[in-house]
Order: C-alpha cells, then sequence, then structure tokens
C-alpha cells in the first residue's frame, strides 16, 4: 500500500520545505522506491499562472500543461520524475470544485461545509496521485505556516489521512526556522516549541522535525527539540543553510534519515543507495573553474525566483562543461534609460527569458541587437525569442514599427502574432499553448547539432507566435526557423545563420533541464560563451558529470 509522508512548515514561511520534500524524495529514490510530490498551497488562487513573479516567483509549466507552483521545479529536478497537473492542488481549485459540484445538484441539496465537503474533495486529490503514477511513497507538502487560517482545512484532511489510511503507512515531518539572536549568539528552540504545540493542537503529532539554521545545531539544541516536542532524538534532523541545494540529499543521509524512513514506513530497500554522480556534482560545484559572465535581461530581477528554472538550467550546463556561470541580473527597463549597459557589454553572452507586458520590452530588444551587431552568444527564450524577431525585423528588414500585437495591436508589420485560437479569449488564466509539443529540427543548423536528434518535446507557455507570413522574408535576409511545430507549421526555433550562437526557443527548454543531465540548448549556449571567454572546456570532465544513479 502506498505511504504518505506529509511536510508542513512552522515559524516562517519560504523556510524550505519544498526543497526537504525534492532531497527526501531523492533519498527514497535512490533506494529504488516509485516516488511522487504533491504541493498544497493554501491561497485561493486556481493557480499561479495569473499571479505577479514578484507575489509567486516563477511559474513552472508541468508536461500536460499546468501552471504550478515553483516548488514543482525543484521536485523535478530532484527526482527526475515528470510530474502532471495533480501535483499542485491549491485551495482555489478545491474550493471551485466543490461550488461546481454543488451547482450541479451533486451532494443532493445537503449543507456544505469545510468537513466533510473541503477535506473530502483535498484527500481524493491526494490519493489521486498514486492511481495516476503508480507511486510507492507520494510526499506532500502544505504551503504557508501553521496557525495560518487557510491552511487548516488542508491540516484537517492530513490528520484525517491518518485514520483512513492508518498510522503505518503516513508519516508527518514539520520544517521549522531556528532563530539566531545575535545579543546572545545563540539559536533559539522556543519559536519551534510553539510551533509544535500550535500543530498538535490540530491533532498532528510530527514524526520527524527538520530544524532549519543559518548557523551550526549541536546536539544538545536537538536532544532540547526532542523533549519538549517529543520526538525520537534521531528525528530531529538538523539542517543548517548550504548554497548547493544538490548537496541537501547528501547531507540528510549522512544523517541517516534515510534509514529512519524506511523503517518508520515499515519499507524495505530495493537497492543501496548509491552517491557517486551526486557526490561528483557537489564536488565539482565547489571546484575552482574559470569563470564567464551571462547578462540575464529581464523584467523581474528584484526577484530571482521569477527565473528560477534558468537560473538553475545555467548552472547544470556551467557544471557540465567545468566552469563557473556568473550572471549579472539587468532590468530591462534600465537599459531603456541608458543604464545598466556595461554588465551587458562586459558579459560573454546574454539571456533574455520569458515575461508579459510590455513594460521593459524595448530594453530587451535593445539587448538583442548588441548581440547580433557584436556577435555575443544570446539565448532567447519564449519572449526572448519574439523580441529577437522584432528586433531583426526593425533593424535587419529595415520595417521600423515592426513589433508584436502583443505590445501594439496596430503595428503595420506584425511578425509575432495571436494563434488564430486565440482571437477572441478573454480569460487569462490556463488559456495559452501549455504543456509539451513536438519540434521537428532542420538539419545543418545549431539547433539539431546542439540536440543530437532531429525530433524533440518541449514544453511551451505562450499565446502569441511567430507570423508565418513573413517567413520567407526572413529567411532571405539571415534568418532560419531551425524548429518547427509538425502538426500547426508554427516556427519553434529560430536561429542567425552568421552569428556564432544567436538562438532563440518559442518553448521553454529551462523546465526540461537536470542537474545531472543539462538541457543541450544551455549546453551548446555555454559553449560558444566560453569559446568567446577564451575558456577551454574540459571534455572529459563533461562526461564524467554527465553520467546518471
Amino acid at each position: 500500500m502506498t505511504r504518505y509522508i506529509f511536510c508542513t512548515g512552522g515559524v516562517v514561511s519560504s523556510v524550505g520545505k519544498g526543497v526537504t520534500a525534492a532531497a527526501l524524495g531523492r533519498i527514497l529514490k535512490a533506494r529504488g522506491l516509485k516516488v511522487a510530490i504533491q504541493k498544497l498551497d493554501p491561497y485561493l488562487n486556481v493557480d499561479p499562472g495569473t499571479m505577479s513573479p514578484y507575489q509567486h516567483g516563477e511559474v513552472f509549466v508541468t508536461v500536460d500543461g499546468a501552471e504550478t507552483d515553483l516548488d514543482l521545479g525543484h521536485y523535478e529536478r530532484f527526482i527526475d520524475e515528470n510530474l502532471s497537473r495533480n501535483s499542485n492542488v491549491t485551495a482555489g481549485q478545491v474550493y471551485a470544485e466543490v461550488i461546481n459540484k454543488e451547482r450541479r445538484g451533486d451532494y443532493l441539496g445537503g449543507t456544505i461545509q469545510v468537513i466533510p465537503h473541503i477535506t473530502n474533495e483535498i484527500k481524493r486529490r491526494i490519493l489521486q496521485i498514486p492511481k495516476e503514477t503508480g507511486a510507492e511513497i507520494v510526499l506532500v507538502e502544505v504551503g504557508g505556516t501553521v496557525g495560518d487560517i487557510e491552511s487548516l482545512p488542508f491540516l484537517e484532511a492530513l490528520r484525517q489521512m491518518r485514520s483512513d489510511i492508518g498510522r503505518k503507512h503516513t508519516f508527518y515531518i514539520h520544517v521549522t526556522w531556528l532563530p539566531h539572536l545575535g545579543a546572545t549568539n545563540e539559536l533559539k528552540t522556543k519559536p519551534t516549541q510553539h510551533s509544535v504545540r500550535e500543530l498538535r493542537s490540530i491533532g498532528i503529532q510530527p514524526n520527524m522535525i527538520v530544524a532549519r539554521s543559518d548557523y551550526e545545531v549541536d546536539q544538545e539544541l536537538c536532544e532540547k527539540i526532542a523533549l519538549f516536542c517529543d520526538v525520537d532524538e534521531q528525528a530531529v534532523v538538523p539542517m543548517v543553510t548550504t548554497k548547493i541545494i544538490y548537496e541537501i540529499p547528501l547531507n540528510m543521509e549522512k544523517l541517516g534519515i534515510g534509514d529512519y524512513l524506511m523503517k518508520g514506513l515499515k519499507l524495505k530497500e530495493r537497492r543501496k543507495p548509491t552517491w557517486r554522480t551526486w557526490t561528483r556534482l557537489t564536488k565539482e560545484t565547489r571546484r575552482k573553474k574559470p569563470e564567464v559572465e551571462i547578462a540575464l535581461v529581464g523584467k523581474y530581477v528584484e526577484l530571482q525566483d521569477a527565473y528560477m528554472s534558468v537560473k538553475e538550467s545555467v548552472k547544470h550546463a556551467a557544471l557540465s562543461l567545468g566552469v563557473d556561470a556568473k550572471i549579472n541580473w539587468v532590468h530591462s527597463s534600465d537599459l531603456e534609460r541608458d543604464r545598466s549597459w556595461e554588465p551587458v557589454g562586459n558579459s560573454n553572452g546574454i539571456i533574455v527569458p520569458g515575461g508579459f507586458g510590455d513594460r521593459g520590452i524595448e530594453g530587451k530588444i535593445m539587448a538583442a541587437q548588441l548581440a547580433r551587431e557584436n556577435k555575443v552568444p544570446y539565448l532567447g527564450l519564449c519572449l526572448g525569442m519574439q523580441l529577437m524577431v522584432v528586433e531583426f525585423a526593425r533593424n535587419v528588414l529595415n520595417e521600423e514599427f515592426a513589433n508584436s500585437t502583443e505590445f501594439d495591436p496596430a503595428t503595420p508589420y506584425p511578425v509575432i502574432d495571436l494563434m488564430p485560437d486565440q482571437r477572441g479569449v478573454t480569460d487569462m488564466g490556463a488559456t495559452m499553448r501549455l504543456g509539451l509539443y513536438t519540434c521537428d529540427l532542420r538539419p545543418g543548423t545549431i539547433a539539431v547539432e546542439a540536440y543530437g536528434r532531429k525530433r524533440v518535446e518541449e514544453r511551451h507557455r505562450h499565446r502569441f507566435e511567430f507570423n508565418n507570413a513573413y517567413r520567407s522574408v526572413f529567411e532571405a535576409h539571415g534568418m532560419r526557423f531551425s524548429g518547427i511545430n509538425p502538426d500547426n507549421n508554427l516556427v519553434e526555433i529560430a536561429e542567425l545563420k552568421d552569428h556564432p550562437f544567436m538562438v532563440g526557443s518559442q518553448f521553454h527548454p529551462e523546465f526540461l533541464s537536470r542537474p545531472t543531465r543539462p538541457h543541450p540548448l544551455f549546453v551548446a549556449f555555454l559553449k560558444a560563451v566560453c569559446n568567446r571567454a577564451g575558456v577551454q572546456t574540459p571534455a572529459d570532465n563533461h562526461k564524467e558529470i554527465l553520467l546518471q544513479n
């Protein structure tokens, strides 16, 4: 029978529950178990797709086209499994489903209440995961902290799960923060004690406590937490902040967390965990390496979490080539005001990522122009590809008013336009081209050389496309369309012929990059960056790092 591990948070939000759940998933998968992870978000939005990146960070897209929380990116990168829309549940989805059922008469006129109707819907969605995936272990992370009023239905559902499926099939982990007082130079456990007390008042006794801290946690402190929170001493896990998140599963393994979980869930491992690849990965991260600089020209750079997958993909590719990639974060609006050009000019490559809205668009176009005219390696992702096309139309085809109809509906030269099936769509949530689509690669191009095969599948999140009416004139002037969707003849990849590397993808390759298997387009881009910087990449190291467990 499927086992369920529930991760709750206390003291403060953003304490690291997502990475903790992902690392635990990696530990269990290393023992030969089939693992899936789910995120429960208490906010009333139906999904993160229409939420501000400044509030929510990146919107991660699954293979089946769900717009989800950025923690799903961590999950996929750690356990290397493709997740689905069922892996991200929001309170908005739950309430909407229950209300729709009530409107249809499914409840036969009964009074609809949080208990049992809302909690039953939450449990139904949790129990759906093993039916869909065949997972033997389902890790469930609850967003927010204990004590948040909006989290109460989710926590009550988790409490009921213990009775529904049995104690031996459930395991509760509470992730808390140990604040440090500078005046006395000590870590305080009292907030953790209060947080656990709050959790117990709801009816959940944690089986394990992960104590997060920026400082070393001594054994005496762990014993104190165990005593006051009524857990085994071995089940108090000190988790000190590290700059290398891929080191966390290794640290947990050293503390015996994997064995403790297996014993607590009464499971037998199918194989002995081997950490050769992950150990090599972390050692390579710490090793002193040649440095290259990349300018990331974005609209939301004040919150780097808005580009979490892009940042991690650059890191994966750089590690595979034996270099350090320093990202210079540049706000595109500053370029429009003639500021921040120095970090762009000093960089060995430029990335222009996705985004929505017309703010800062001209700055991104200016960055694309600099890359084209100065032969600087350029990688455009979704919007970055579209603006690369707009820049080409303006400055190579001499169409001064060329634009995307997203930003100028009246442009006389709409090189980027709405797809036909998007015309008339008014809803914003989940109405774009979302999820996995096929892309056929053209022989003799940078793209096919990077991938090493003729057909690929990539994840999308966009509404506007390259306007095929202009394809021939673009190709006549030096742009080639190296990736095409075979089903609807839409452009997926555009690149320049006479340029070391100027490639734009309509899709988001960053969603498929993994620490031990970096995405080919990012690797090809980093190779071009290294060539420009005069940095040699050791081929042997490349092969070694890419080995998987």
